[in-house]
């Protein structure tokens, strides 16, 4: 990963934004612009330095993953540590005007910025700076697409553990942690979130969350569930239908599919994302099923499972090329059933291309 070049391109930035320097405490931010993947750490980038503050825990894993910064191990919490390096080298400036640091206001805890302005000397201003690092990782390099798409690549071939699995009175958690096993065993850092299992009534809850209830004799299996490959996310949504096919199942289904592969074929450069969520919810509109899609079309993914840019109405991020994104419309009748389909896409040059290699044919488990 180019981490010297993230650095220079954000030091380059921060005159730009009134900034001397840039105090970053979250670590998916961290990790993009240095490399470090521990649990506690705060990077401080300035136009001329970057320092990378960590605790005695992690000294071996900073000199080891660490690329483009200075290397602080304290013994206090990181967030402290850097305040403190600030407080001591805040004389080396040739001029009176009173230093500004950027703070990462999205994750920055209030009880976090008192601790900041306790150590910091007065002249010190604190002043929430603007997502730069999130801008910056909404485009990946070829290195992070080449991740992303192994981490679906091995998501997907997951799945067939769940169609093998799925069949009336299994329990939702059962297949679950089939999923998550097989993901373990094929060499998944971890999932990128809980696993979702819904069926029957419960596949109308959009984040329906495996339980202990019995898959039922008849009606949809919504089953959501991502990977992390070498730091990258992964996330795939397949519904499997249980029981004799209804031509009222087949018809919301081939409505969703419609939808989403109506979004996917909108996809491509300098398309801004609320017309791909315009364009799925005009098909589900047209089925008479506008009013049951209740989120929004999709989202960045990445070091996250979740990452800029959000596809929904009203949003006007223009979709770049290296953009990496889900493109997952919804149907959810409260009490009765829901149905979800999701690909991972990148955006090309001159389209898109879809990672996520898994069918999307109506399948029925009897």
């Amino acid at each position: 990963m180019d981490q010297e070049g993230r650095l220079r391109r954000l030091q380059e930035l921060l005159s730009r934004h009134r900034l001397d320097s840039l105090l970053i405490t979250h670590l998916p931010n961290i990790r993009y612009l240095c490399g470090f993947s521990g649990s506690a750490g705060a990077l401080l980038v300035s136009e001329r330095a970057t320092v990378f503050f960590t605790d005695a825990r992690y000294t071996s894993q900073a000199r080891q993953e660490v690329q483009g910064s200075k290397i602080v191990i304290g013994r206090k919490a990181p967030l402290v540590a850097a305040a403190a390096w600030m407080a001591r080298n805040s004389n080396r400036r040739r001029d009176l005007r009173r230093p500004v640091v950027g703070i990462e206001g999205e994750y920055l805890t209030v009880a976090g910025r008192k601790r900041l302005a306790t150590v910091l000397p007065s002249g010190f201003r604190l002043r929430e700076a603007p997502p730069l690092i999130e801008q910056a990782r909404m485009v990946k390099d070829a290195e992070e697409i080449g991740r992303l798409r192994a981490a679906v690549l091995l998501g997907a071939s997951v799945f067939e553990v769940a169609r093998g699995t799925i069949r009336p009175g299994v329990r939702e958690s059962e297949i679950a942690a089939e999923i998550e096993h097989a993901a373990r065993r094929a060499g998944a850092q971890d999932m990128s979130f809980p696993t979702i299992i819904a069926a029957g009534a419960r596949s109308a809850l959009p984040h329906g969350r495996a339980s202990d209830q019995p898959i039922p004799a008849e009606g949809f299996v919504v089953c959501d569930f991502g990977v992390i490959l070498a730091g990258y996310c992964s996330d795939m949504t397949r519904t499997v239908y249980v029981g004799r096919r209804t031509q009222e199942a087949r018809r919301v289904y081939q409505a969703v599919r419609d939808a989403q592969q109506a979004a996917v074929n909108e996809v491509r450069p300098g398309i801004r994302v609320g017309e791909v969520d315009r364009t799925a919810r005009k098909i589900l509109r047209k089925s008479g099923l506008g009013p049951h899609f209740t989120h929004s079309t999709g989202h960045g993914v990445g070091l996250e499972i979740h990452e800029a840019p959000r596809l929904a109405a009203g949003q006007t991020e223009m979709l770049r090329p290296g953009m990496v994104i889900t493109i997952e419309p919804g149907v959810y009748i409260p009490g009765k059933w829901g149905v979800r389909i999701e690909d991972v896409v990148v955006v090309t040059e001159r389209g898109c291309e879809v990672l996520t290699p898994t069918s999307k044919d109506f399948i029925a488990v009897e």
